[in-house]
């Protein structure tokens, strides 16, 4: 059982540069114990080389770094013995089983040949994968692999797992076996550090969220905290064709009521668009009489919570990727009133 008296994981001021090339600028992180902790942002943020200063495969420039209390560059075989990794792609051998790739893992982390194939089997059979674990990987699906080389990292049973964009490339059935092996994961008391473009996937599984974003944390928080401190999206769309005069009363209608944020029309849909400030949906009723009494007949009025798309749109001003997006009207909540900064 890890010490959940202290953070598994501490970043302060953490500078990390590739050439002329600035990946990490003072990147601030504290993970606790026993959480999962989604590290968001879009390619080229620095979520990678935050995960490979952290598990000592880079030394940082400037900083401090701490796993497990042990201090990344001082105490680096302490850190390696503390955390299992798992990248972006699956680093199973393919040639032999999947009883065999963790056996294989278990006798060159010095376990007994007996305590390798005990663990090898108790790993398979708890994350549903004992009835393929005598077929060659070759055979397994994309999702399979992603999920044996997420327990091949659990073989020594660390406190501590570091997952690198684990869903990248699979299908949305491989995606949610990954998802159910994370949760398996945190249910049973292990620290998860995840790094993800996938807005939905940090939604699912952290507990906190860090939005990074040119090498340093620029919001951090519950994702029901970021999510709230963005607002609610309400869209009216006109029941017919309007001219600039209607959708004009429309947006000035709608920007009485919100208040704050820039309402966003669009001619071509119909619709005016504003992100406002939570609880505003008291007022739908008053927005429709409004908008009737200056002749504006509106088929719909649509209230939407936000999501953290719009969080990431307002934060980073473009959508992450591998999302649906939000179009455009998420631009009409880059008003910086997050209140999370970091």
């Amino acid at each position: 059982m890890s010490d959940t008296s202290r953070p598994a994981v501490e970043m302060a001021g953490v500078v990390k540069r590739f050439g002329t090339t600035e990946a990490l600028r003072g990147l601030d992180l504290t993970v606790p114990a026993g959480t999962v902790c989604g590290l968001l942002g879009p390619n080229g943020a620095g979520k990678t080389t935050a995960v490979r200063v952290l598990a000592t495969l880079v030394a940082p420039d400037r900083g401090t770094a701490r796993v497990a209390g042990y201090d990344v560059v001082r105490e680096a075989e302490a850190v390696r013995r503390s955390i299992g990794l798992a990248g972006q792609h699956a680093a199973v051998d393919e040639g032999v089983t999947g009883r065999d790739n963790l056996r294989l893992l278990g006798r060159l982390h010095h376990l007994g040949a007996r305590a390798a194939r005990t663990r090898a089997d108790e790993l398979l059979e708890r994350h549903g994968l004992a009835e393929a674990g005598d077929r060659l990987v070759r055979t397994y699906s994309g999702g399979m692999r992603r999920r044996l080389d997420l327990i091949a990292s659990l073989v020594t049973g660390p406190p501590l797992l570091f997952l690198d964009e684990p869903t990248t490339g699979l299908d949305p059935r491989g995606r949610q076996g990954v998802w159910d092996a994370v949760k398996d994961l945190a249910d049973g008391g292990t620290t998860v550090l995840l790094t993800t473009q996938y807005l939905e996937e940090a939604d699912r599984l952290a507990d906190d969220i860090v939005v990074v974003d040119h090498g340093a944390a620029i919001a951090t928080g519950p994702p029901h905290r970021l999510k709230a401190a963005i607002g609610t999206r309400i869209s009216v769309t006109l029941a017919e064709s309007p001219d600039a005069g209607r959708l004009g009363s429309a947006a000035v209608v709608l920007a009485a009521l919100a208040k704050n944020g820039d309402v966003v029309a669009d001619h071509a849909e119909r619709t005016v668009t504003v992100v406002t400030r939570p609880g505003v949906e008291v007022l739908l009723p008053r927005l429709v009489r409004e908008l009737d009494a200056v002749g504006v007949v509106a088929r719909d009025v649509a209230l939407r919570p936000p999501s953290l798309d719009d969080v990431f749109l307002a934060l980073t001003g473009g959508a992450a990727g591998g999302t649906g997006g939000a179009g455009g009207v998420g631009a009409a909540g880059g008003t910086g009133a997050l209140g999370v900064v970091a």
